[in-house]
């Protein structure tokens, strides 16, 4: 096992820059998941340390060992790509060992890491099976077991799960994680679906052209998000978020939002005239018509625009009196139509706060408050 510094790495072609100055240390054992959207640079990032890629600046070190100079092949890890690249004319069994043949690794060592491989991913009955006679699901497995077999410092997946139904990665979503909880070798995996990373991920990095916006356990980005873009990309469905213009009145800091009640902000770290509130779809509810004289909380009236049936929960889009549209996350239970007016109702507390530049504020929440606009 191993862990990974980059530091101050790059990546340009002439003038158009990949990746800039970016650090990151990957932790011993720990499964890290890159994340973000397309064009950020995320599989660049992951082809740079595998060797796939040169690095324009930086350095990138595995262990104690820079290896910005070494090629893939010395680097001690496995990369699993988003195709499956399995060879058709070789069956499972020899799909596995070619790689360790071309080592010129003694027989009865390939026969034993083969037959763990097989054996981890549950695929003995396919050995004898050719590429073409796969599903999807056994393909990538086989894909993965040719990872496995080099026993590596360092496993690297980039979109493993993209080419697979939804039902089925699922299922390999669980059998990765049982994998890593099984071998405890460090794994850096690239996905643009942040469903895979909060599930998956001991740790998370959220990149945006080329940087790195947060980095943190999937608790940490969903709670704390750092500014205004982890906060809109982490979370399905993604937050709502109110502009609010910021006043002073009696030493009190007021934000007045349109459409919705004014919130005071005692204590706010800033002298901003404008802030961003923010808060998810799942911190807020219907309010039914016996809980709407209650005070706590904000409380907003609105009308059903589309109602989402999901199942065991409903997303409402909702259209306030000032024409924006807020996601609400409601029970499946719930009796809702399109044109049904509501009110809308959340607790001050699931309010985040960032400020002009889009960065997270943390106001004295225990003593927030709403008024009458």
């Amino acid at each position: 096992m191993s862990g990974l510094t980059l530091r101050n790495v790059g990546k340009s072609y002439g003038t158009l820059n990949i990746i800039s100055e970016l650090n990151l240390d990957v932790h011993d054992g720990e499964f890290l998941v890159l994340v973000g959207p397309s064009g950020c640079g995320k599989s660049t990032l992951l082809r740079m340390i595998a060797g796939l890629e040169d690095i324009t600046d930086g350095t990138i070190s595995i262990g104690d060992r820079i290896v910005n100079d070494l090629p893939a092949s010395k680097r001690e890890l496995s990369m699993v790509f988003q195709s499956y690249a399995l060879y058709p004319h070789m069956n499972v069994r020899k799909n596995l060992a070619f790689g360790l043949q071309n080592l010129k690794m003694p027989r009865v060592e390939i026969e034993r890491r083969v037959a763990d491989a097989a054996r981890i991913l549950q695929i003995e009955p396919l050995m004898d099976r050719k590429p073409r006679q796969l599903s999807g699901g056994q393909k990538q497995r086989v894909a993965i077991g040719r990872a496995i077999v080099r026993e590596p410092k360092l496993f690297l997946f980039d979109e493993p799960l993209s080419n697979l139904d939804a039902e089925l990665r699922v299922q390999m979503r669980a059998e990765l994680a049982s994998l890593y909880n099984r071998l405890g070798t460090t794994m850096i995996y690239v996905t643009h679906d942040q469903v895979e990373a909060m599930t998956m991920a001991s740790r998370i990095v959220v990149l945006r052209a080329g940087k790195v916006e947060q980095v943190g356990t999937p608790q940490e980005l969903y709670n704390r998000p750092q500014n205004l873009f982890v906060a809109g990309f982490i979370g399905s469905p993604k937050m709502n978020t109110f502009p609010a213009s910021i006043s002073s009145q009696a030493g009190q800091s007021i934000a007045s939002i349109d459409g919705l009640p004014d919130v005071v902000l005692p204590g706010l770290p800033t002298d901003d005239t404008s802030l961003t509130l923010c808060v998810r779809p799942e911190a807020m509810k219907i309010i039914s018509g016996d809980s709407k004289s209650q005070s706590d909380g904000v409380r907003i009236d609105g009308e059903i625009r589309l109602a989402e049936y999901l199942g065991s929960e409903t997303l409402l889009h909702v259209a306030l009196p000032s024409g924006q549209i807020i996601l609400v996350m409601g029970s499946g239970h719930d009796q809702v139509r399109p044109g049904q007016a509501v009110t809308v109702g959340f607790d001050m507390t699931e309010l985040h706060y960032f400020d002009s530049a889009g960065l997270r504020l943390d106001p004295m929440t225990d003593s927030l408050e709403t008024r009458a606009s």
